[in-house]
């Protein structure tokens, strides 16, 4: 499947920066199917300069204000940035319950700020797939800087780590954040932590407990992630929390974890596409066939369990696939 002359023409706005075709082509990649397919082929020569940063952590962190606040700094030091809010889904529409122009309000009319709010549609603990070729997209566009904010629910905050070159995660002091980023393993994901809302009651209890978690553990690839503290509202300690994200870019570009990092993302995400299209054809073909529809029928009423039920539909669907793989 090739692109459309239109689709196109909008391929090469894009890659002068357009943000017209930029905001077109995005759709086309979130509505999946052929034509995404096509696009990324179109763009694939044309990436690999942008830097992203995911900035994720639970509901009520100041996500949003710590990318707002970067943002400013990155603009300051003259960089384009580009910024994937994920949002949840309506249940009604399907679409993002929150808009950009909520989030970013500043930055809306700079030329030089691209916002995107994207609906997690319930993929992937919350991160949709097509986060990850947003993020070419815009980096074929020409921005310097991507900034992916999770929607901070399920394990997004874990699977941002498939996206960023640098995964920021914040936390504030509200009692129980120590123990769930604990058990979440988020301190395992971070590259750097972040105790937001550093003004309020249990900020210092919160880093220490922090701390220690991260010096019971391996260093990730050799990185120890920095506890930072900020009150991202007023801006205080953002520009450390820049200059951290530069020495972690720093310390990748110098180890070419950088590199290897990306590669292995590239390697998981075409799995990952293969896992959706297989699951969207199989679905597809018990749609189509009577006798599979009413193998699942009687899971459905009860009348045999759903484990033997998948073992028929397996059976008819892949007759000659080898047992036990």
């Amino acid at each position: 499947m090739s692109l459309t002359e239109g689709q196109s023409q909008d391929v090469s706005r894009l890659l002068r920066g357009d943000r017209r075709a930029l905001a077109r082509l995005l759709t086309l990649l979130e509505r999946g199917g052929p034509d995404a397919s096509a696009l990324m082929r179109a763009i694939h020569p044309h990436t690999g300069r942008a830097y992203c940063v995911g900035v994720t952590g639970p509901p009520g962190a100041g996500k949003s204000t710590i990318v707002d606040g970067l943002t400013a700094l990155w603009r300051a030091d003259g960089l384009s940035v580009g910024i994937l809010a994920v949002d949840p889904s309506s249940p009604f529409s399907g679409g993002a319950l929150l808009g950009d122009r909520l989030r970013m309000q500043r930055h809306y009319l700079d030329s030089g700020v691209f916002i995107r709010s994207m609906s997690s549609r319930g993929e992937g603990g919350g991160l949709p797939l097509a986060v990850k070729g947003s993020v070419r997209l815009l980096d074929a566009s020409g921005v310097t800087m991507v900034a992916v904010e999770t929607v901070g629910v399920g394990q997004a905050e874990l699977r941002v780590m498939g996206v960023a070159d640098t995964v920021v995660v914040a936390l504030t002091p509200e009692a129980g954040d120590a123990i769930q980023s604990l058990k979440a393993g988020l301190t395992e994901a971070a590259d750097i932590l972040v105790v937001n809302k550093a003004d309020r009651e249990g900020a210092s209890r919160l880093a220490e407990a922090l701390a220690a978690s991260v010096q019971m553990g391996a260093p990730r690839d050799g990185w120890t992630p920095p506890i930072l503290t900020t009150q991202a509202h007023t801006g205080a300690g953002l520009p450390e929390l820049r200059q951290a994200i530069e020495r972690h870019r720093r310390w990748m570009e110098s180890t070419s974890l950088l590199s290897s990092r990306r590669a292995a993302r590239r390697r998981e995400e075409a799995l990952e596409l293969v896992e959706r299209a297989v699951s969207e054809r199989v679905r597809g073909r018990i749609q189509a066939d009577a006798a599979l529809q009413e193998a699942l029928a009687a899971a459905e009423r009860g009348e045999r369990d759903p484990y033997s039920c998948a073992e028929e539909l397996l059976a008819r669907l892949l007759p000659r696939w080898p047992e036990g793989r």
